[in-house]
């Protein structure tokens, strides 16, 4: 199967084999599952600007977004630029009815960042600004440093961060 290896496990959701190719989601992808007390629909929604069509029609379902932030040095100042992309869908998400969030900082195991609390502190700082803006409630949403990659944080709690106390 096609996959791009710099991409791990974030084209598992992709089914079309444009997707598995370009190691970008086209479309929206849904996946089922439940727990004890709650059912549960995860909304794999593009995140590339040639695809917003198909992001805002995931978002539009949705009742709480992950947020996925590029931690690394060039890429979190890439997507919170005037038109970067962290910055536009997370005002498409409240746009879109979209109250609660959830913000994953990705790429805390970059060689740029080497699972920096500094980082995290500025990231959550300058993220937490324009949320305000936007008009959610920063002090609600909940910041965690991850990496998809190595999967610090992902489930159980990462030893390369001793100093996150989050959930």
């Amino acid at each position: 199967e096609l996959g791009k290896a710099s991409f791990k496990y974030a084209w598992v959701l992709d089914n079309l084999k444009a997707e598995r190719e370009r190691g970008i989601t086209n479309d929206i992808a849904l996946w089922k599952f439940e727990s004890p007390k709650y059912y549960f629909t995860v909304i794999d929604a593009p995140g590339h600007r040639d695809f917003i069509k198909n992001m805002i029609t995931g978002t539009s379902q949705a009742d709480v977004a992950i947020l996925v932030i590029d931690s690394s040095v060039g890429g979190f100042e890439a997507g919170i630029s005037k038109d970067g992309q962290t910055r536009e869908h997370a005002l498409l998400a409240f746009t879109l009815g979209v109250k609660q969030m959830i913000v994953a900082m990705n790429k805390m195991d970059d060689v740029s960042v080497k699972y920096g609390e500094a980082r995290y502190k500025e990231i959550k700082q300058e993220v937490s600004s324009y949320l305000k803006k936007v008009g959610y409630k920063p002090m609600k949403i909940p910041f965690v440093p991850i990496s998809g990659w190595m999967g610090d944080n992902m489930i159980d709690k990462s030893a390369n961060m001793p100093w996150y106390k989050g959930p």
